[in-house]
């Protein structure tokens, strides 16, 4: 089974650069999207193959996610029961053997300015996918806003107070950890350095490789002995991120 999980930074904007054409070679089982920026009268995908199901956000040009599927979910859900549900900010997919949650994370901001309402946030997603975990094993995706080690991202002494990589959020992102998920990439992949999935449009961050690792795949430890591989396609470009990849023994 192979999953892709994007954040795209403008749907309309990256189907310019043959975002229809990666989706349908891609043959992911499960497709998800973060950061779409477009209201439901907005959207003009073909996705042949997939059934698709969106999140919105109320503020146009904004937020947004989406997940398309192959096989028909037994259930789908928007929103977590936080405020920020407005921003379209999640969406749920349950199938016969574990949930699929597709998250963009809210970012704190320059200064910090929004972590409170980041801070309970993180909390309710947490309190969110273990209630889901009691049912059966639950797969997160997305663009979680948060570097977790200093291996994660490349200058880490000079951003231990910026936004996504704070002593808070990073406390946070253990915090779901511990209870009960595992982080894909770096439990196969403990001491690999210098791979990142977003990288700034400022200072050449990107031919520099100055990134960020911020977009993950998390599977309940239940889900541990089906982990096959977890990959960031930094080769892929469109975007300000790069897509993230897992692939699960069916």
């Amino acid at each position: 089974m192979k999953l892709v999980s994007w954040n795209v930074n403008g749907l309309r904007a990256i189907q310019k650069k043959g975002f229809e054409e990666y989706l349908q070679q891609s043959n992911a089982d499960i497709f998800c999207l973060q950061e779409t920026k477009l209201q439901q009268e907005q959207v003009a995908l073909t996705a042949e193959g997939y059934h698709t199901y969106w999140s919105f956000a109320e503020k146009k040009g904004y937020s947004g996610t989406a997940l398309f599927c192959r096989r028909e979910p037994l259930s789908v859900e928007h929103g977590i029961g936080h405020p920020l549900d407005s921003e379209g900010r999640t969406v749920t997919a349950e199938f016969d053997q574990f949930y699929v949650v597709c998250c963009y994370t809210p970012n704190s901001q320059e200064e910090l300015a929004r972590l409170e309402t980041r801070m309970d946030w993180d909390e309710a997603f947490r309190t969110y996918v273990a209630s889901l975990s009691s049912i059966k094993p639950v797969i997160i995706c997305g663009d979680l806003n948060v570097a977790h080690q200093s291996i994660d991202l490349k200058n880490p002494k000079a951003n231990e107070q910026n936004a996504g990589y704070s002593i808070q959020e990073r406390n946070q992102f253990s915090s779901l950890l511990q209870a009960g998920f595992i982080d894909t990439f770096r439990y196969l992949y403990p001491n690999r350095e210098g791979i990142y999935s977003w990288w700034s449009y400022r200072f050449r961050a990107r031919e520099n490789n100055a990134g960020w690792r911020i977009d993950y795949w998390l599977v309940s430890e239940e889900l541990k002995d089906r982990i096959i591989d977890s990959t960031i396609d930094t080769e892929t470009t469109g975007s300000d991120h790069a897509p993230v990849i897992l692939y699960l023994k069916d």
